[in-house]
């Protein structure tokens, strides 16, 4: 039983020698200076107003929006290569799939979340 562990804390081993060392090396190798206008937001531009200031949520709700869309996208894929294997019933799944996905568009485009301005 305990010798079925082995590779386990080989791999432990192996990862708490390799981290330190990876860090230990970055340290050397970096830059020790940096220069002020390479840390700037926006290289050029002079910062100007609060950093706290709020901020309309639309940019990250239409990103979440796009992984969705795109992750129903990837899921398409394999469907289509399976698709005379999996017969009607696929076909049949797959449109329940779609369906729910074009509900959920029409429903943000409802919303106005796709507007910009």
């Amino acid at each position: 039983m305990p010798q079925n562990y082995v590779p386990i804390f080989l791999f432990a081993a192996v990862i708490g020698i390799l981290i330190p060392a990876a860090l230990l090396a970055s340290k050397i190798v970096r830059a020790r200076n940096s220069d002020p206008t390479k840390l700037a937001s926006e290289p050029g531009i002079t910062p100007s107003g609060n950093a706290r200031e709020q901020r309309t949520a639309r940019s990250y709700i239409f990103a979440t929006m796009f992984v969705l869309f795109e992750a129903e996208a990837i899921f398409l894929f394999p469907w289509a290569v399976k698709f005379k294997s999996l017969g009607r019933f696929g076909l049949i799944e797959m449109l329940i799939s779609l369906v729910v996905l074009v509900i959920g568009y029409i429903w943000i485009w409802r919303k106005g979340v796709l507007k910009w301005v």
